[in-house]
């Protein structure tokens, strides 16, 4: 993930640190910090924002309401990715493109491809306001259009996890072609687009980049 972005992503969300996107860091995983999920069949991210920082007499950041600003009064990373979320419903900018890595396993970390950043909110939490964010799935295709022009049952559907983590220990966390275990990529055997499921492990195998490339919406 670091080597592919050639960045060190030590914060779970980083805003507008790519050229032209910015890149947050999900997980859906059980006693998962946060309380990320997907929705739609996949193709819509509910992303929650981030706590406070530890130290200063803050002990416990889960006991805090998540912020805006720092004491300095700059943004912080919730507020800027809030800032692009409200910008783009008032009609004053494009939605914030926004690569997704989702974090299956211990050190094992999924790229989820490109999201449009359409809405923010916060909501209660134990007692606590957090920051809510809603992210919509792209593809490569709809790069450059609207979300409000992509029917939703033509968004890109993003594989479970659960289905992700079957797969990987299936194939041995290596690509099924030729056993790289470098860039690999989660393939739907029978494209999406010509009736294939994301939600089986049958239908999904792991490809190195370049055979993923190969194969593209090719059946086999």
């Amino acid at each position: 993930m670091c080597q592919r972005e050639k960045l060190s992503l030590q914060k779970g969300m980083n805003f507008q640190v790519g050229d032209g996107y910015s890149i947050i860091l999900v997980s859906v995983r059980k006693n998962a910090p946060y309380q990320d999920r997907f929705e739609d069949e996949g193709t819509t991210l509910i992303y929650e924002g981030h706590d406070v920082a530890k130290g200063g007499g803050n002990s416990n950041p889960k006991s805090i309401d998540q912020s805006a600003k720092l004491p300095s009064g700059r943004l912080t990373e919730n507020g800027k990715f809030a800032n692009a979320a409200q910008e783009y419903k008032m009609g004053k900018r494009l939605p914030e493109k926004v690569k997704v890595y989702e974090k299956i396993h211990n050190g094992i970390w999924s790229f989820d491809g490109m999201f449009d950043l359409v809405d923010s909110w916060m909501e209660e939490n134990d007692g606590r306001k957090v920051f809510k964010f809603k992210l919509l799935a792209i593809k490569d295709s709809d790069i450059n259009k609207l979300p409000t022009d992509i029917p939703i049952q033509d968004r890109r559907r993003i594989i479970p996890t659960s289905v992700k983590l079957e797969v990987w220990k299936r194939d041995d966390g290596k690509c099924v072609k030729c056993g790289s275990q470098d860039e690999l990529h989660f393939d739907h055997i029978i494209p999406f687009s010509k009736g294939g499921t994301s939600i089986k492990a049958e239908n999904v195998q792991l490809l190195c980049a370049r055979h993923n490339l190969q194969k593209h919406d090719k059946i086999e």
